[in-house]
């Protein structure tokens, strides 16, 4: 979805963005190839819409999630610096639940499985570890989304947020 002046603004399923369309919030700029159809009509799938009317963009931060953990800490683990898929990394608290440490931004890290074993419920000085570097809030432009596309990108998105 693009705003009114054609930048980026979020990613938004084809079927809310056809909803859109039909109560004329957005403009549609490009399609995919297939379509859905109803028993009397076929709508082709929107892939490109653009906002109709003004949105005044609101300060948001980046919300705490797995993911974003991931991708702040760039998919490695901040004790041993492996560089790990998804599905072999794992959230670790640098001080513990159990010692009082909470769900935060700057108590979170990535950590590979390995690690996280060997850590377990004892801070990273009680383990022997170090921190590659000190977790903190990301600070990422929300118009500047390209950490949230995903792997392959549709074509038909391509004129609209690589130019």
């Amino acid at each position: 979805m693009l705003t009114q002046g054609y930048q980026p603004h979020t990613i938004t399923p084809w079927q809310r963005a056809l909803c859109m369309s039909l109560l004329d919030k957005v403009e549609v700029l490009e399609n995919y190839a297939r379509s859905v159809r109803t028993v009397t009509v076929a709508f082709p799938v929107p892939a490109v819409v653009r906002l109709r009317s003004h949105y005044r963009p609101r300060p948001h931060g980046v919300r705490f999630s797995r993911q974003n953990v991931y991708l702040r800490d760039d998919h490695e683990c901040q004790y041993c610096g492996k560089e790990c898929s998804q599905s072999d990394l794992t959230l670790d608290h640098v001080v513990p639940r159990v010692h009082g440490g909470t769900t935060t931004w700057t108590n979170v890290v990535a950590c590979c499985k390995d690690c996280n074993r060997r850590k377990g419920g004892r801070t990273p000085e009680q383990a022997g570890f170090s921190l590659r570097k000190r977790p903190a809030r990301p600070h990422w432009n929300p118009m500047s989304f390209s950490y949230r596309l995903p792997q392959r990108v549709p074509d038909a998105w391509r004129g609209w947020i690589f130019e």
